[in-house]
């Protein structure tokens, strides 16, 4: 293995771990002693992907780990999350014995697994990949979202944020306050 930092061609392996369908090796470098990740995974037949125009190209694992960290910027979802994502969506599609997938299939898997991982970077790559026409398209989106959301929590226990005639009241004054 040729090391990321000299380039040397020769490296030992100082620890193994199977990680979900890929085996993680920690690497270092006999010439400089830098250490280095690397993640084996058995190679797979080709999956092509058809867009939405008709053209065809090969599935992209980086492609889709890159948007859905786009997604997911300033989130609190660990880089760890995003590569189980990428990795069950990846099984999927190579267990369902197609070598070729619709990418909004793929879409539509990823939308599903942000839904219920985190509602900010649902409606972020929602806006991308539906391409909202509108800001009341994304509002519809975002209002469905929210229904699903209360509807499966399904507890009557929660107190509205304002009730009717609150919310003028609980505008902040234009006034400063000193403590005393």
């Amino acid at each position: 293995m040729r090391c990321p930092y000299c380039g040397h061609d020769d490296s030992k392996v100082i620890d193994s771990r199977d990680v979900n369908e890929a085996v993680r090796r920690r690497r270092e470098c006999f010439e400089c002693g830098s250490r280095f990740t690397t993640y084996e995974r058995p190679q797979r037949t080709a999956l092509l992907v058809t867009k939405k125009d008709g053209r065809r190209e090969e599935f992209s694992r980086e492609k889709l780990i890159s948007g859905i960290r786009k997604a997911c910027t300033k989130r609190s979802v660990s880089q760890e999350t995003v590569e189980q994502m990428v990795d069950g969506i990846e099984t999927y599609l190579h267990k369902s014995g197609k070598g070729e997938v619709e990418s909004a299939t793929i879409g539509d898997m990823v939308m599903e697994r942000l839904r219920q991982l985190d509602g900010i970077a649902y409606i972020r790559f929602a806006s991308v990949y539906r391409a909202f026409a509108d800001i009341e398209e994304m509002k519809q989106e975002a209002d469905a979202y929210y229904a699903r959301l209360s509807f499966s929590n399904n507890d009557t226990t929660q107190l509205p944020l304002f009730s009717n005639g609150e919310l003028d009241s609980a505008a902040p004054s234009n006034t400063l306050q000193r403590s005393k």
